[in-house]
């Protein structure tokens, strides 16, 4: 049975081209992950903030391997589409930005995103996030993008204001941490916003 509508963005639209670099405010750059980035992300993980507030743990250098692997077969399948946020003249890692559960004929996917902990307090998510929400409208032509983050996240929902991400409500009972059930906050952005 055909559907009423066309897609909002066509199948093949990130596959048929290579990942870009996408330039932030502030001297950063969105760039597509790399091999040589695992032992960064190792590191990254090993951080006990990012334990708080993240299901997933990085036990070795390898696995963090196998994640970048994942990150680009993403980005090829449409499925996600993964940038590791870089300082743009040193290369130095400073966090992770995402599109996930992308769904393109619907016109609509989920942003997330995590900094290093010596970046945390210099804006970096916000404007990693604004740079991608950006080339997500503007560029691929995404319709709605959402964001959301453990109700007990405060800086992670200042980010979401700051980047243009309305508050939409609370899922009650969302996310299963290592320390419990969290609620989690919706937000979001259209195209428009």
């Amino acid at each position: 049975m055909p559907y009423l509508n066309s897609p909002v963005v066509p199948a093949g639209t990130l596959a048929r081209t290579a990942q870009p670099a996408l330039p932030a405010d502030g001297g950063l750059l969105l760039r597509p992950w790399r091999s040589q980035d695992a032992p960064a992300v190792h590191a990254a993980f090993q951080d006990p903030v990012m334990h708080q507030w993240h299901i997933k743990s990085c036990d070795s250098e390898e696995e963090a391997a196998g994640w970048i692997a994942q990150w680009r077969r993403g980005w090829e399948r449409e499925r996600e589409a993964q940038w590791a946020v870089v300082d743009a003249g040193s290369d130095e890692l400073l966090g992770r930005v995402a599109l996930r559960e992308i769904l393109l004929g619907d016109g609509c996917a989920e942003v997330a995103y995590w900094t290093v902990a010596r970046a945390r307090g210099r804006g970096v998510a916000v404007r990693a996030t604004t740079a991608l929400s950006r080339w997500a409208f503007e560029e691929i032509g995404i319709h709605r993008l959402e964001l959301s983050h453990a109700t007990a996240n405060e800086a992670s929902c200042r980010v979401a204001e700051k980047a243009g991400f309305a508050a939409e409500g609370t899922r009650r009972s969302a996310l299963l941490h290592p320390d419990g059930w969290h609620d989690m906050h919706l937000h979001a952005r259209v195209r428009g916003d």
